[in-house]
C-alpha cells in the first residue's frame, strides 16, 4: 500500500506545472514618443512616467521596462524602441574600490577629494558640512551633505553669510543620482580650480562646488558597480513596485505641486508630500540662503535688483541644454533679457540649446533653479550635459567621454559662468 501511495506521489508531482522561474534582471529601453510641446507634452508628464530631459522635434522620449510600451500605447501614446540598455549583471566588488563603472569616482572617493583639496591648498579651500542625507537623519547609515568654497582667501571669506565680501559662483552634481556626468564634472572644476589658470579669477569670486549632492541615492548607483542602478532619486519613500524615493528636483517649494510633477511615490517624479519635505532639499535652500542676499520682491514678475551678485549651477544629463527660469510656466521672469543672455552665451560656447524648459522640452515645477531665482533673486540655470545617443550619449557613457567629450564643453561655460556671476543684471 505504501508502495502504490508513493507511486501516486510521484507521478503527480512529474504531472504537475513547474514553477514560473523567479524573474531576473531586465533590459531598460529608451522609448521614443511623440508628444509635442504643450498639452500632450504635459499630459506625459502628469501621467508619471520616467520622462527625459531630451526632446528631438515633435518627440520626447520614456525611459521604461518591457511593460512601458503597453502602458503607454493604453494612455494613447504610442512609442517606438530607441535604444535598449541591457540588464545590469551583478559582480562583487570592493567597498574599498574607490572607482566603479571603468573609472567613475565612488561617493567616498569624492568626499575623500574635498578634505584632501582643503589639506593641500589651505589658501583657497574650505571644506563646509551643510546638513545630513535623509538616511542618516533615520539612523540607517546616509552621509553628510559637503560643499567646498574656493578662493583666494581673505578675512570673511567662505563666511556662512550673505554679506561676505565676494560674488559667489555655486555648481552642483548629482541631484539626479543616476546622472553620473554630473559628479566627474564638479571632481574636475575642483582640480580646476586649485591648479591651472581659473586660479587667479579667485581674488574677487568666491565658487561652491557640491559635487554630490545626493548621496543616498548615489549609493544607491554605484551599488551595481560596473551595472550601474539608473537610481534617480533620493532614499525616502514607501513604493514596493518600483524605485523608492522623492525626485529633489520637484520638491522645492517654487510652485511645488503643480506641473511635470507626481503624487504617485513609485513615479520618478513623485514630488513628496510636501514642498521642501525632502531634508537634501532643505539643506540647500538653508545654504543657498546664507551665501546670497534676497534682492527680489514677491510675485512671479517682480524683477531682482540690478546690484544682484552671484550665480547657481545645477548639472543635471542629459539633453545638450541650457535651461532658466520659470520651468513652471511659460511666462517670463522679470529678468528675463539677463537670463536669457547668460544663457545663451554658455550654450554658444558648447554648442547646447539654451531656452526656458517650456520653449525646449516642457514645463516641470519645483525644480531648486526655479525655487532660488524665485527666492532670492539669483541667476540659476540647469544644464543637461550629454546627447541622447552615440557612445558618449546617454546617463552611462564610459568614462573617456567625461576628459574628451563633455568636460571640454562644460569647462568653458563654467569660465563663463564664473565672469558673469559678478554682475549678473
Amino acid at each position: 500500500m505504501r508502495t502504490a501511495v508513493a507511486l501516486l506521489a510521484c507521478l503527480a508531482l512529474l504531472l504537475s506545472p513547474a514553477p514560473a522561474p523567479a524573474e531576473g534582471p531586465q533590459e531598460t529601453f529608451v522609448l521614443r514618443v511623440p508628444a509635442p510641446k504643450g498639452d500632450s507634452a504635459q499630459r506625459l508628464l502628469g501621467l508619471g512616467y520616467d520622462v527625459l530631459e531630451q526632446r528631438d522635434g515633435d518627440d520626447l522620449f520614456v525611459l521604461g521596462d518591457r511593460r512601458t510600451s503597453g502602458k503607454l500605447r493604453a494612455d494613447g501614446f504610442p512609442s517606438t524602441v530607441e535604444k535598449t540598455m541591457p540588464p545590469p549583471r551583478w559582480e562583487p566588488r570592493s567597498l574599498a574600490d574607490p572607482t566603479y563603472y571603468g573609472g567613475y569616482r565612488t561617493l567616498a572617493a569624492q568626499y575623500a577629494h574635498l578634505d584632501e583639496v582643503a589639506r593641500a591648498h589651505p589658501d583657497l579651500a574650505t571644506v563646509v558640512d551643510y546638513g545630513d542625507s535623509w538616511r542618516k537623519t533615520q539612523g540607517s547609515g546616509g552621509y553628510d551633505l559637503k560643499a567646498v568654497c574656493i578662493t583666494r582667501k581673505t578675512p570673511g571669506d567662505c563666511a556662512l553669510t550673505p554679506t561676505a565680501p565676494k560674488p559667489r559662483l555655486f555648481v552642483m552634481g548629482q541631484l539626479h543620482a543616476r546622472e553620473i556626468t554630473t559628479g566627474d564634472m564638479a571632481w574636475r572644476f575642483v582640480d580646476d580650480l586649485v591648479g591651472s589658470d581659473l586660479t587667479a579669477m579667485l581674488t574677487d569670486l568666491e565658487v561652491w562646488v557640491v559635487p554630490i549632492a545626493n548621496p543616498d541615492g548615489v549609493e544607491i548607483v554605484e551599488s551595481g558597480g560596473d551595472s550601474p542602478v539608473l537610481q534617480r532619486k533620493n532614499a525616502n519613500g514607501t513604493c514596493t513596485s518600483g524605485p523608492r524615493g522623492v525626485d529633489l528636483n520637484r520638491n522645492a517649494g517654487s510652485h511645488w505641486g503643480e506641473v511635470g510633477s507626481s503624487t504617485n511615490k513609485c513615479s520618478e517624479t513623485y514630488r513628496g508630500v510636501r514642498a521642501d519635505s525632502e531634508v537634501e532639499v532643505q539643506a540647500l535652500e538653508a545654504l543657498w540662503r546664507k551665501l546670497y542676499r534676497d534682492t527680489r520682491a514677491p510675485g512671479d514678475t517682480a524683477a531682482a535688483s540690478a546690484d544682484t551678485t552671484g550665480a547657481v549651477i545645477s548639472m543635471h544629463s542629459y539633453g545638450n541644454y541650457v535651461l532658466f527660469p520659470w520651468g513652471w510656466s511659460t511666462q517670463k521672469t522679470g529678468n528675463d533679457a539677463a537670463l536669457r543672455k547668460m544663457a545663451n552665451d554658455m550654450a554658444a560656447l558648447s554648442g547646447f540649446k539654451a531656452g526656458q524648459p517650456g520653449e525646449v522640452l516642457y514645463n516641470a515645477s519645483g525644480a531648486t533653479d526655479d525655487w532660488v531665482y524665485d527666492d532670492l533673486g539669483v541667476p540659476s540655470f540647469v544644464w543637461e550635459i550629454g546627447t541622447n545617443s552615440g557612445r558618449c550619449g546617454g546617463f552611462l557613457p564610459p568614462f573617456s567621454c567625461q576628459q574628451d567629450v563633455h568636460w571640454p564643453k562644460v569647462r568653458p561655460m563654467l569660465v563663463s559662468a564664473m565672469k558673469a556671476a559678478k554682475r549678473p543684471y
